[in-house]
Parts: C-alpha cells; sequence; structure tokens
C-alpha cells in the first residue's frame, strides 16, 4: 500500500500519460524499482525475471492511482445544488426514524440518562470521521465518496473494495428503510396490508424469505427511484420539505419534553427503581441483581455510557452521502466540508435534545424501547401528541430512504466511469443530467431484496461497509498531508468555482518546484526520527506509508485481542501494540507536513485521523461471526468481477498503457543517441 502511495494524490508520475510527465520523475522510487525490475540480473535465469516481471506489473495493476484534474469545471452531471441543499440531504440520511426509536432503547438498557453523554461522545467520533470526509471534498470535488479518494491515494484494488461494499451499505439500507416505513405506515392504519398479505400472499421459506411480499416497500422504492431520475435539484427539494417537517415535530417532542418533565427522573435512588419496577412490572429482580442499575444519572456507569456510545455511534452513519454530489455542488470545496459538519452538529443537538426530553419525561427503566415517544407521551397525559410523531416518524423514514438511494447510484456511475464496473452503467441522460442507468438498477436491486427477504440479518453487513470506508479516508488524509508536492498542481489547488483567493496563489517559481530534481536522501535513524527538513520529501512520505501501513496493522490486533476474553499473554501483547502505535505516531508527527492551500484542512494531525481509524476498526470487530462471513461471500463476488473485468477494463489502465508506450520510445530515441 505505501509502495503506492509513495507518490502524491497526484498521480503524476508514470500514469497520467504525457500530459504531466516529467525528467525528474524518472528518480522517483517508483521508476527506480521499474528500473531495478527490467534490469537483467546474473543471479537470475531468463524464466525467473520473466516471472518476476509479471508480478511487478499485476502489483502495479492492482496499486494503480487514478488522476484527477480538479482545474476543470465541466461534468456530465447537473451543478445544481447549494450549501442547504447539502445540509439538509445530510441532516435527512443521519437523522432517520432511530431518533424515534433508539434513544429509548439505550437510555433503558445501557446508559439511563446518562444517554446524552453516550450521544457526545458518539458525535464527537462520528466529526472525527466527518472532518476527514470534508478535506477530501475540498481537495477532490467529483463524485464517488470514499471510493474516489481511495482511488487517488492507495491504488485501484482499494478504492474497488471500498466501493463494492458501499454498494452494499446502501442498497441493504435502501431495502430494510423501504419495509420499515411500510410497516409504520401500516401499524398507522391499523395493520390492514399485514393482515391482507398474511391471508392471501404468504411465503413458507422461514430463514430465507419475508413471511410475506412487501408490494408496499417496493412501491415507496418505485417512486423515489423516478424522483432521483427526474432530476437532482427536484429531489432535493422533496428532501428538504420532509427534513423540515422531521426537525419541527422534533422541536416539538424537545419543548415538551421540558416543558413536562422533571429533573427528579435524573436522580431516582436505587431503592426508588427498585420497589417502582417490582410494582410495575412484577419483576423477579432482587436488590443484589440491579437489573436497572443503580439509580443517580449514571445507572449503569461509565462502562454503560460507553456501550451505549457505541450504539449511537450508528445514529449518525449517513453523512457521508454529501460526499457523492462533487460534481452537482455549485461551490463543492466549501459546500461540502460546510455540509459534513453542519449536518453533524444539528443531528447531535436534535438527539442530545429528544434523549434528554424523553428522560426527563418518565423515568429511564419505563421507557417502551420500541415505541419510547408514544409511551412517554401518553404517561404525561398528553396522547394527541402521537399524531405529530407518527408524521414526524414517516418523514424522517422518507429522508433516511431517499438519502440512502441517493448516493447509491452516483457509487455505481463512478465506478463504472473509471471502468471498474460495467460501462453502460455510467450512461448519463443528457436532458435531466442524471445518471440514468445506475439509478434505475439501484432501485430495482432495492426493490427486489425489500420484496422478497427479510433484512434483520442482514443490516450488520451495512456497519462493515461504512467504517472500512471511514477508515480508509482517515488512513488517506493521514498519508496525503505527508506526501511531497508534485507537478499536478491543478489538482492540488483545486479552487472554488464561485471565488478564488489571490493570496493563496503559486507563483511560477513554485509551481515548478516539483519538476526540479531532488537531492537524493540517505536512510537514517536521525531522518526517520527527528527530520530537520521544512517541506516533505520522498523520503519523508514513503516513512509516512510505511508507518500508516504499520500503524493500520497495530489497531485491528489491538482491536481483535479487546474482543477476547483478557489473559496476561493478551493484556502483555496489547501492551506492547499500544507503546509502538505511541511510537510510530511520534514518528509521523515529526515529518514534515504539506503546505499545499485548501479550503478545509483536518486539525491535530495525526492523532485525529489515527483517533478515526481506531473508532472505526473497533466497532468493526464487534461485529459476530456470521457477518464477517456474509462480508467474505460479498467479497468474494466483488472480487470475481474484478479479476474478469474491472481490471482489464479500468480506464487508469490505458493511460498507464499509454505512458509506457512513451517511457519505450523515450528509452530508444535515448539509447540511439
Amino acid at each position: 500500500m505505501w509502495k503506492s502511495a509513495s507518490h502524491s494524490l497526484g498521480g503524476a508520475v508514470g500514469r497520467a500519460g504525457p500530459r504531466w510527465r516529467s525528467k525528474a520523475a524518472a528518480g522517483s522510487w517508483g521508476s527506480r524499482l521499474r528500473c531495478l525490475a527490467a534490469c537483467p540480473s546474473p543471479r537470475l535465469g531468463p524464466n525467473r525475471k520473466m516471472e518476476c516481471q509479471k508480478i511487478t506489473n499485476f502489483g502495479n495493476q492492482l496499486l494503480r492511482r487514478k488522476n484527477v484534474d480538479c482545474s476543470r469545471e465541466d461534468s456530465r452531471l447537473s451543478r445544481c445544488l447549494n450549501t442547504f441543499d447539502l445540509v439538509a440531504l445530510g441532516v435527512g440520511s443521519t437523522l432517520g426514524a432511530g431518533v424515534y426509536v433508539l434513544a429509548g432503547a439505550v437510555a433503558r438498557e445501557n446508559a439511563g440518562p446518562a444517554i446524552v453523554i453516550s450521544f457526545l461522545i458518539a458525535a464527537l467520533a462520528s466529526v472525527l470521521a466527518g472532518l476527514c470526509y470534508g478535506e477530501f471534498g475540498a481537495r477532490v470535488p467529483k463524485t464517488g465518496s470514499a471510493y474516489l479518494y481511495s482511488y487517488v491515494t492507495v491504488g485501484e484494488l482499494w478504492a474497488f473494495i471500498t466501493g463494492w461494499n458501499l454498494i452494499l451499505s446502501y442498497v441493504i439500507g435502501t431495502s430494510s428503510v423501504a419495509r420499515a416505513w411500510s410497516a409504520t405506515f401500516d401499524e398507522i392504519i391499523g395493520q390492514h396490508i399485514e393482515k391482507f398479505c398474511k391471508k392471501y400472499m404468504t411465503m413458507d421459506a422461514p430463514g430465507v424469505l419475508a413471511k410475506y411480499p412487501d408490494i408496499f416497500a417496493v412501491v415507496i422504492i418505485i417512486i423515489l427511484t423516478g424522483l432521483l431520475a427526474f432530476g437532482v435539484k427536484e429531489s432535493a427539494l422533496v428532501n428538504k420539505v420532509f427534513t423540515c417537517i422531521n426537525v419541527l415535530v422534533l422541536g416539538f417532542v424537545v419543548i415538551s419534553g421540558f416543558v413536562k418533565g422533571s429533573v427528579k427522573n435524573w436522580n431516582l435512588t436505587e431503592q426508588d427503581i427498585y420497589n417502582r419496577s417490582h410494582s410495575l412490572f412484577k419483576d423477579n429482580q432482587t436488590q443484589e441483581e440491579k437489573l436497572y442499575g443503580v439509580g443517580g444519572f449514571m445507572p449503569y456507569g461509565w462502562k454503560g455510557v460507553l456501550s451505549g456510545a457505541a450504539t449511537c455511534f450508528y445514529a449518525f452513519v449517513g453523512f457521508d452521502c454529501i460526499a457523492t454530489t462533487g460534481e452537482e455542488v455549485k461551490n463543492p470545496q466549501k459546500a461540502i466540508p460546510i455540509g459534513i459538519v453542519a449536518s453533524l452538529l444539528i443531528c447531535f443537538v436534535a438527539y442530545f435534545g429528544v434523549s434528554a426530553a424523553l428522560t426527563l419525561m418518565m423515568p429511564y427503566y419505563r421507557l417502551d424501547t420500541n415505541s419510547p415517544l408514544p409511551n412517554a407521551f401518553k404517561y404525561v397525559g398528553w396522547d394527541g401528541a402521537n399524531y405529530a410523531v407518527a408524521v414526524g416518524s414517516l418523514c424522517a423514514l422518507s429522508t433516511s430512504l431517499l438519502g440512502s438511494m441517493f448516493p447509491m447510484p452516483r457509487i455505481i456511475y463512478a465506478m463504472a466511469e473509471d471502468g471498474l464496473l460495467f460501462k453502460f452503467l455510467a450512461k448519463v441522460n443528457e436532458k435531466r443530467k442524471t445518471p440514468l442507468i445506475a439509478t434505475v438498477t439501484s432501485g430495482a436491486t432495492a426493490a427486489v431484496m425489500a420484496f422478497l427477504f427479510d433484512l434483520k440479518d442482514l443490516v450488520d453487513l451495512m456497519s462493515i461497509g461504512t467504517l472500512l470506508a471511514y477508515s480508509l479516508v482517515a488512513a488517506c488524509v493521514l498519508v496525503l498531508r505527508y506526501q511531497p508536492e508534485q507537478p499536478n498542481l491543478a489538482y492540488q489547488m483545486a479552487r472554488s468555482t464561485e471565488e478564488t483567493d489571490n493570496n493563496e496563489s503559486v507563483s511560477t517559481s513554485e509551481s515548478q518546484a516539483g519538476f526540479l530534481p531532488e537531492e537524493e536522501e540517505k536512510f537514517s535513524l536521525k531522518a526517520v526520527l527527528c527530520s530537520t527538513e521544512s517541506d516533505p520529501s520522498k523520503f519523508s512520505g514513503l516513512v509516512v506509508n510505511v508507518s500508516t501501513f504499520i500503524l493500520g496493522f497495530l489497531i485491528v490486533v489491538i482491536c481483535i485481542l479487546t474482543s477476547l476474553e483478557p489473559n496476561i499473554l493478551i493484556n502483555t501483547v496489547q501492551i506492547i501494540a499500544a507503546i509502538l502505535v505511541v511510537t510510530i505516531i511520534f514518528i509521523i508527527r515529526k515529518q514534515p507536513e504539506s503546505k499545499t492551500k485548501l479550503s478545509f484542512k483536518v486539525p491535530f494531525l495525526p492523532f485525529l485521523p489515527v483517533g478515526s481509524i481506531f473508532v472505526n476498526v473497533y466497532l468493526m470487530m464487534q461485529l459476530d461471526a456470521g457477518t464477517w462471513i456474509r462480508f467474505a461471500i460479498w467479497m468474494l463476488l466483488g472480487f470475481i468481477i474484478y479479476f474478469t473485468y474491472g481490471i482489464w477494463h479500468s480506464v487508469e489502465a490505458s493511460y498507464a498503457a499509454s505512458a509506457e508506450v512513451e517511457r519505450n520510445t523515450d528509452t530508444g530515441s535515448d539509447s540511439c543517441k
């Protein structure tokens, strides 16, 4: 991975063709490695040398990186969205129906009134990933989200893995939310749809298919697919309407909770909990068992708060859909970072307010884990408020569904345009400027899954795809910020489409710095631990690449060991790995950082990206074995597509081939002189 990323994000050296090639590129690490692979060695026979050359070429194919020219404003999609559209899209996608259910379940079973702290911790962990997405949105204002960010940094194979898993996440998310919408609406009207389907359309395949086909969920998906195909501006307008209604309902819930609530419910004693729960629920609980905690603001202690935070983290998943709009936003370098951060802030305030209102209105141990808000309003004597909650939950489900369906065709479109998926999926409607084939294909796939399958066992697969994407984006930010400048300044100095800061422009002499030959830097312990350079070099960039790879491996080891039963050996290995992690962070911190001007940068490097990687990997390691087996099956299918189609039809492969022809031509002409 570090070999691939040793060049800067511009991808100018060795792959972009004659446009960005310079003689200085011949002195790069990649060029030297290619020369070593091509030069004859007296120790290797011709067959062995040919085999080594094939292995080297295959590795280069897997790790080739995408070259992006951000100076070009043209796009096949319609640039019609503004910052408010992105904020509404992020809030609608993130602030789904979970806000009406999740707070009650976590408060009752994990954290009690301290759920507000759980949401605060979860929000801070989500902001770590959000800031990394924000920097990439400023660097690469193109369609593709984490798939594209991985492609331009760590190579094609990692990009395909990321994009393939994002597609899975969005398909499952769309199907599951559509079934939830159908079930919620059916419950409001008295479950007539379920009774009819069970009577006339039951499917007798337990464990494989759902109890009955969900026709209503299919109708919802078809309607939203048509809306997305019609136009992005119209889709954004509908999303804004539903999001505003949802936010207004949540505002009503928060105000009601503060009006009708009592601080006494945050200061319950252990005896109060035992007496009330025993009289109400006839539990077999004894005071020694403490099933509902010990009372007070933190009845389950810090362990419960952290456990609740791990669950609440998934409530903030969804903001990454903003990053897929890079080619449909008027001012992406500023709008995308602002949209991500603002949507996360609004969602935190909403989750914080609803959870506080719930635990103030009634004791946390009496909350209903399935429908806490109607139960709470009934408890305080406001039964009529349930109608507002019903409307709000349907609007929340609608925006969440739209938020899952919106990015899915754009990921498919980006991968198809790069040649990694079938090319016909990249077709764009010339009139509406939308990825028509990708939209219809993704909608049809989600509709079939919602129609036939009960997706409860597959929902955890969404987490793997999302958390993997978060981890790779954080690692890419860490790698890029310590890479040397490259000749492709059009990429690195991507500017806003509305304004350009003249103070940040690059002089002609500076722009030629990447073309001038550098003095070769020799390996030494001093250069690794205490670099004296003010600007990144190829050597310092290589140090960061290797360090990031080792750091990721150590974090995975620590998180795996955390999920096992502790013993002396495991604790010892964890301590050693933690010491190595701290050492590597120190080494990365000592390397010179790139001074490339961007409209937004992640602060507190390298600590913030490392923290984001740790949180995401830790949550991935908490998933059960069955989820990982399903993930392996999905990845096997993806690798079959990539190695039989994608690797041979990649657009970057044609660039690499033309660069190889040019290099051979230059070599031949030089030898004739």
